[in-house]
């Protein structure tokens, strides 16, 4: 019998730093959220999957990367306390 050989789901490209990482098409949030933990971005788990994909395209200009992890942190955090405000006014 022949054997298939196993699709790859690891990152292609290049390793630099400097010049980002390019993941397949299909990547899932998971991958994603993988990589971006190995390449030590902060608070990964709040970006949705298109700006994990930027961030990952974007690893050498640190200002960047700032910028849209800073954006999703803010929208995170905003989510926060709106149940209790809704309730308090219904009362």
């Amino acid at each position: 019998m022949v054997k298939k050989a196993k699709k790859q789901k690891v990152a292609e490209g290049s390793a630099s730093p400097k010049e980002g990482i390019v993941m397949h098409i299909g990547a899932s949030r998971n991958e994603l959220m993988l990589a971006a933990k190995d390449r030590g971005v902060k608070n990964f788990r709040v970006l949705n999957k298109q700006e994990l994909a930027d961030v990952l395209k974007n690893i050498g200009d640190q200002k960047a990367v700032d910028a849209i992890v800073a954006g999703a942190v803010a929208r995170w955090k905003s989510g926060w306390g709106k149940k209790k405000v809704q309730n308090e006014s219904q009362c």
